[in-house]
């Protein structure tokens, strides 16, 4: 009872507004985002006014603003100050100025209403005015909570109430908890793909905010009126984790009461219509692109000039300078009703090139208008299957998943143009299922309608018995995870289904994998499924263990595995045993906090496993994981790899290999390929006879020799499959038929003749052919929206866009011509001239700011990375005389390979001056240049509290040439960064500063002119500049001192025992001699230069067979007048001994300088598997020498790091040797010697299991350098 009336004393005070009187206060808000750091460059906007609150009625009151001042900032802190931006001022006070209403009572805004003609943008602005008047007191208690609404959304509010006792005024401070909101004003785009990994949260987080409001009340006869409020808003963002440096988001706002009067005479009220309550409103925004701002007015024209402009600049190479334009017709675009993308297509189609552009960027108009345009397009059949195939692929994976457009893109299921080609079926199908699975990824639950179309699809399927049909639609059910998709899949699972079907092995691996995604959302249900599948052990092995592989990525609980452990010590079938052994050894080393609870369980189940399973080869099936995370970065990788064999059949049955990226608290699933192979299996069988296993020569003669009977594949199923993923998304696969193998061989048989389509091919390129082609895409658009306390949008977004070319231009001629058929290329001269490019340009931008119709204020990171690899050329080709001819003009210019280019920027822009883009680095450029850090006086930060942080500048610079006088051309890698960096901002700093990385081929100053480099090469029999017999007897010579220099050198460091051999390098290498060398191959590299002597190189590789040894030498001579200089190398692996040996001299003659290395694997009986190798020279370069020496000052450092030890010692000189050691199945020891000390380690935990590979055979002889390894 007492509780009750202490409950009915709480008093709620009222400081709010009366409705006889007028209040004027004066308004100012700043938003400013930077590092927080005085030399470092930041933006921001401050907003000034006066605000009127006048009473209506009891609840009702009208906000009319006067005096609005509008200010930009973008420069460095104490050095630049705020501008005014007059232009845009007006056009916002054009709205501001109109009178605005809200209702109000006890403490609580409820509605906003503004006239119908006064933008979202504008009225969020108001509620940060108005929300200032939301605010909760209760009187007899000075702390407490409560959940309330605001502009961030309904959360939690903390009070905490102060009183003057002498002036009565309170001070009421609130803090909002905006990090965990029941209902937060903010908006995810792009991402429905990336899942969300909860676990992450526990490893850092990316965005951090506080919000503060601190109000002064003066109770007064009327009431008690807030006089004073000011809010403070703090978040710190960074793209990776926040405790490791971060961009800081301040948004300050103050009202401050200038005058209170009775309010005279009636109130005008204008028309207005309820526009929401204090929770911030989201403008669809769609079109405002916040790494851009360009006038959208008459967007037409534009579109027409940017695709007219971008297919002339991109015509033969790619103009990196002019990508970027691709964005600005993407958001033109996102403006033009569909009548206009109409009209576009119309004035664009007959252009190829204009075409192709247009084709590429519609895409991204991603609402209702590309499904009214595509599907115009299906209708009329005026575009090509190829340009639909692409369309569609990007546009339905583009589009926003809201329910209407879901419902439109169903009628692409049944449209005839869909299925007018296979692949375009598969596509449209697949990107259907990509579209429902974005759709379930914002709608919980997911509505059954959305995926009903795949359901009614695969159950016919199921009912016609379509083997094709089965697999497409259960591959678009696995790309849409549905999880009222499981009880129709489970139609097709073998042993779990009511009315079991018998089907095909291929259906019922689509069936298991089409649960893949489902696993995220159904876990317990699937969980059920793979489970019940795994533990019948009359099912095939690859469903048991594709449903073990689905179980892992439904993440299962320790009871689960222990389950699983338990049924494992029973399991028969090694397959099935290996492969979920093998994938729970690695998860129990995972890192990734995905797998934090399921690598604890697995870890358990291992240790119970290891005794029978842990020796298994890899023979047997096997899935690999490897994965890494970083903490700091909160970024990490995992790879996998699924190698599924079967104990009938000799061949994998399938291998699938993907990748996830883990960054900010999402989880990616990146690229993933896989194989199947139905066909092949079936015609190799379970036994080839003359296969060994070990994959040498004559093993790939005996698979070659199968496949020569390839007319015995079956007809009725594909000899292989293969498919591609992105994004977890199922976009692309493909079936090898045998009919599509013969009509190849048929059509490349040397007795083909001009009705085979190759003959058409030749024809056409003898006659000359030109081809072009450019993709645009726009690969992601990720977007996060969120509000701030002032009724600005604050914006986190990554875009990244591609545009890829490819130009050729080819002739050819044949002497003689063909006339019969085919194989006449065999006995003719084929010549070809060619020029062309290939390459591509990427684009990255990551932001952070305000981003809205009028205006942009923010920290923006922006990237570039071009590829360019252009060619021009002449060939000859001769293949009965084994013989290639190229010729290549002289570099007359420079030009890049391959570049990249980032820096992180301050940027404002507004939208009445849109080319007066405000864009400030980050880090100033008048930096001195030099290579060494500098180490600045304290820095004080902005942020209250002033905080001292020591900075460092670094700006290093390199450029490392390689070059050739004779040539005429050089490779150049050229870097340089400016960093600020402080010890505090790890790993922030990485990224914000100016980076530039390049590799160029440069023109450098020749001997002799170059008229053009001729490159000939050619295979079997050749003839050297010296005799046979002078080359022989030279490479004795050379062989002989070799070895002795060797011996010599391994007795000075290893004593008697390393003479001990049974066979010495000196019979080794006298023995390989015995056989006249033969030469299998020669290259010529030569300059032209009118009628003087040909300069430049030549090398040939000699090839001397001898029963269990392979003998290679090396022969590389300059040519050229008075050139002498030479490298020989001879090189023998011993096939009996498990050695390799080679030897290197070149210089005048060979005589001036010589290395040599020698590499062994051992395992004597009762002793572990051991590789050891060394290197030894005698004399060397003095630039290899330096070189050596200052990486060998690095070892040391570089080794403790990594764990190692190090022992000091007198070595043997001019050598290096390392030995590694196999310690254990998942761990080596490694000791490497240098002249003056040793580093090693012990127990190195390897990331695959050395039992994952074949084992090492043992040898009765020992053919290890005892030398190697000793301190």
């Amino acid at each position: 009872m007492q509780g009750f009336l202490l409950c009915c004393l709480v008093a709620l005070a009222k400081p709010g507004l009366s409705p006889e009187k007028t209040y004027e206060y004066r308004y100012e808000g700043v938003l400013n985002v930077g590092r927080g750091l005085s030399n470092l460059a930041e933006s921001a906007v401050k907003i000034m006014c006066k605000v009127k609150i006048t009473g209506v009625s009891t609840q009702t009151f009208m906000l009319q603003v006067s005096d609005v001042a509008l200010e930009e900032f973008n420069g460095f802190p104490g050095k630049s100050s705020f501008t005014a931006s007059p232009k845009l001022r007006q056009r916002i006070a054009a709205q501001l100025l109109k009178p605005f209403m809200f209702e109000y009572a006890d403490g609580r805004v409820s509605n906003i209403l503004a006239p119908p003609e006064v933008s979202d943008t504008m009225v969020n602005i108001v509620r940060g005015i108005v929300g200032f008047f939301q605010v909760t007191v209760k009187t007899n208690q000075r702390v407490y909570e409560l959940e309330e609404v605001g502009i961030h959304g309904l959360c939690q509010s903390n009070y905490v109430i102060e009183e003057n006792m002498e002036t009565k005024d309170m001070t009421i401070t609130q803090v909002v908890d905006i990090n965990n909101c029941r209902q937060k004003a903010e908006i995810y785009r792009g991402m429905a793909v990336a899942v969300v990994d909860k676990m992450s949260k526990e490893r850092g987080e990316s965005v951090v905010s506080t919000v503060r409001y601190v109000y002064t009340v003066k109770r007064t006869s009327d009431g008690d009126v807030v006089t004073r409020a000011e809010g403070l808003e703090l978040q710190h963002f960074s793209p990776f984790n926040v405790k490791g440096g971060s961009f800081r988001m301040k948004a300050t706002k103050e009202l401050v009461l200038l005058s209170v009067t009775d309010t005279v005479g009636s109130v005008t009220i204008t028309p207005t219509e309820n526009r929401g309550s204090l929770m911030y409103k989201f403008v669809d925004n769609e079109v405002d692109i916040p790494i851009l701002m360009q006038n959208l007015e008459d967007p037409m024209p534009k579109v027409v000039e940017l695709i007219k402009r971008l297919a002339q600049a991109n015509i033969y190479l790619i103009d990196s300078a002019t990508t970027e334009d691709t964005m600005k017709v993407i958001q033109l675009l996102r403006v033009i009703p569909f009548e206009g993308l109409e009209s576009l297509w119309k004035q664009l189609e007959g252009n190829d090139e204009h075409r192709r552009w247009f084709l590429d960027v519609v895409v991204e108009v991603n609402d209702a208008r590309i499904l009214k345009f595509l599907e115009l397009r299906f209708k009329a059949g005026d575009v090509s299957t190829s340009e639909a195939f692409q369309a569609v692929i990007v546009a339905f994976n583009h589009l926003q998943a809201i329910p209407e457009l879901v419902e439109m893109a169903k009628e692409f299921l049944t449209m005839p143009f869909s299925k007018s080609t296979t692949n375009l079926w598969r596509a449209v199908v697949l990107a259907y299922g990509s579209l429902v699975n974005k759709h379930c990824a914002k709608s919980s639950p997911c509505p059954q309608t959305a995926v009903q179309p795949l359901l009614d699809m695969a159950l016919d399927g199921l009912k016609k018995g379509s083997e094709d049909h089965m697999v497409l639609t259960l591959k678009a059910l696995g790309n849409a995870g549905h999880p009222g998709s499981i009880k129709t899949i489970m139609r097709f699972l073998p042993g779990v289904s009511a009315n079991p079907v018998d089907l095909p092995p291929r259906v019922q691996s689509a069936a298991v994998q089409a649960l893949r995604l489902t696993a995220a959302r159904d876990p317990h249900t699937v969980q059920d499924v793979t489970m019940n599948l795994f533990m019948q052990k009359d099912l095939p092995a690859e469903i048991r263990m594709l449903a073990f592989m689905i179980l892992i990525e439904a993440q299962p609980t320790m009871a689960l595995v222990s389950t699983v452990t338990s049924h494992l010590l029973e399991e028969k079938d090694l397959h099935v045993a290996s492969f979920a052994y093998s994938y729970m050894a690695d998860l129990a080393r995972s890192t990734t906090p995905n797998n934090h609870f399921l690598s604890t369980a697995c870890n358990v189940a291992v240790k119970i496993l290891a005794p029978k399973f842990g020796r298994l080869s890899y023979h047997y099936s096997k899935a690999m994981h490897m994965d890494w995370f970083n903490d700091d970065f909160l970024i990490g990788t995992a790879t996998e790899v699924f190698l599924l064999r079967s104990a009938t059949q000799i061949f994998p049955t399938a291998i699938m290999m993907k990748g996830k990226f883990h960054f900010i608290g999402r989880i990616l699933q990146l690229l993933e390929l896989g194989i199947r192979a139905e066909g092949i299996k079936e015609m190799f069988g379970a036994n080839i006879p003359g296969f060994k296993g070990d994959f040498s020569s004559s093993d790939f003669q005996t698979v070659f020799n199968v496949l020569q009977n390839w007319e015995t594949l079956p007809r009725d199923k594909p000899v292989l499959s293969a498919y591609a993923r992105a994004f977890g998304q199922e976009f692309y696969f493909a079936d090898l038929s045998r009919d599509f193998i013969q009509s190849v061989i048929t059509a490349a048989r040397p007795s083909a003749g001009k009705e085979s389509p190759a003959w058409g091919l030749i024809e056409n390129l003898q006659r000359g052919i030109y081809f072009h082609w450019t993709r645009a895409l726009l690969i992601f658009e990720t977007r996060y929206l969120q509000a701030t306390t002032l009724g600005l949008p604050l914006e986190i977004s990554k875009y990244y866009l591609s545009v890829t070319a490819f130009t050729a231009n080819a002739k050819a001629a044949i002497n003689p011509p063909l006339t019969e058929h085919l194989g006449q290329l065999l006995t003719s001269d084929v010549s070809l001239e060619t020029d062309g490019f290939t390459g591509v340009t990427k684009d990255f931008w990551v932001t952070y700011g305000v981003n809205t119709e009028l205006f942009q204020c923010g920290a923006e990171l922006k990237s570039k990375v071009p590829t360019a690899i252009p060619w021009k050329f002449a060939a000859k080709m001769n293949i009965r005389e084994k013989k290639l001819e190229l010729d290549l003009p002289p570099w007359n210019k420079e030009f890049e390979l391959f570049s990249v280019n980032s820096n992180a920027y301050a940027v404002y822009r507004n939208i009445e001056d849109p080319d007066l883009t405000k864009v400030t680095p980050m880090m100033p450029n008048n930096i001195h240049p030099n290579n060494e850090v500098r180490h600045l006086s304290p820095t004080v930060a902005t942020s209250e509290p002033k905080q001292m942080l020591p900075s460092n500048i670094w700006d290093p610079r390199a450029k490392m040439c390689m070059e050739s006088n004779v040539y005429g051309a050089g490779l150049c890698m050229e870097s340089e960064l400016r960093r600020e960096y402080y010890r505090e901002e790890y790993p922030l700093y990485y990224l914000l500063g100016y980076t530039h990385f390049a590799y160029k081929i440069i023109p450098v100053p020749a001997v002799k002119p170059v008229d053009k480099i001729h490159i000939e090469v050619s295979a079997g029999a050749s003839t050297h500049p010296t005799s046979p017999r002078q080359l022989l007897e030279t490479l004795r010579k050379l062989s002989k001192e070799a070895t002795k220099q060797l011996s010599r050198s391994s007795g000075s460091g290893s004593g008697s025992s390393s003479r001990q051999t049974h066979h010495s390098p000196v019979d080794v290498v006298t023995e390989g001699w015995a056989s006249t060398p033969e030469s299998v191959f020669n290259i010529k590299a030569l300059v032209m230069s009118g009628n003087t002597k040909p300069e430049g190189y030549d090398a040939a590789v000699y090839y001397t067979p001898e029963p269990n040894m392979e003998n290679v030498q090396l022969i590389v001579s300059q040519v050229g007048e008075d050139a002498n200089w030479k490298m020989c190398t001879d090189a023998i692996v011993d096939k009996a001994h498990a050695e390799a040996k080679a030897h290197v001299r070149w210089g005048a003659e060979c005589q001036s300088y010589e290395m040599s290395m020698k590499a062994a694997t051992t395992r004597l009986p009762g002793s572990k598997p051991t590789l050891k190798a060394k290197v030894h020279w005698t004399r060397m370069p003095q630039s290899i020498e330096a070189m050596g020496r200052r990486i060998e000052k690095y070892i040391p450092g570089l080794a403790f790091s990594l764990g190692f030890y190090q022992q000091h010692g007198s070595n043997a000189k001019q050598e290096v040797s390392a030995a590694v050691v196999a310690a254990s199945a998942d761990s080596i020891d490694m000791k490497l010697t240098f002249p003056e000390y040793t580093v090693y380690r012990q127990a190195i935990p390897l990331p695959v299991p050395l039992t994952s590979f074949p084992p090492l055979q043992c040898y009765n002889t020992n053919t290890t350098l005892d030398s190697i390894g000793r301190a």
